[in-house]
């Protein structure tokens, strides 16, 4: 069972109250998909402004690579566009 401590932030730069729950919400359908596969510890999600317009998949693709990057991913495999 993960021990995760998980936080999602979106500042005023994002937009207004909708768009910022929007970016969280993606943020937290990611974390969702990678949380069994992920290593203890604590995360924070930053929400940046590409995050409304950018595809899911590609989304999904770079948190992928960036978990990977610094160790806290095992093997997850990309999602096909």
């Amino acid at each position: 069972m993960n021990q995760n401590q998980i936080g999602f932030t979106a500042s005023k730069k994002i937009g207004n109250a909708v768009k910022r729950n929007y970016a969280k919400r993606r943020l937290r359908a990611l974390f969702a998909e990678f949380s069994n596969n992920l290593t203890d510890g604590t995360y924070i999600f930053v929400a940046k402004k590409d995050i409304l317009d950018i595809e899911y998949t590609k989304l999904h693709n770079e948190l992928n690579r960036a978990l990977k990057r610094v160790g806290a991913l095992e093997n997850v495999q990309k999602i096909s566009t």
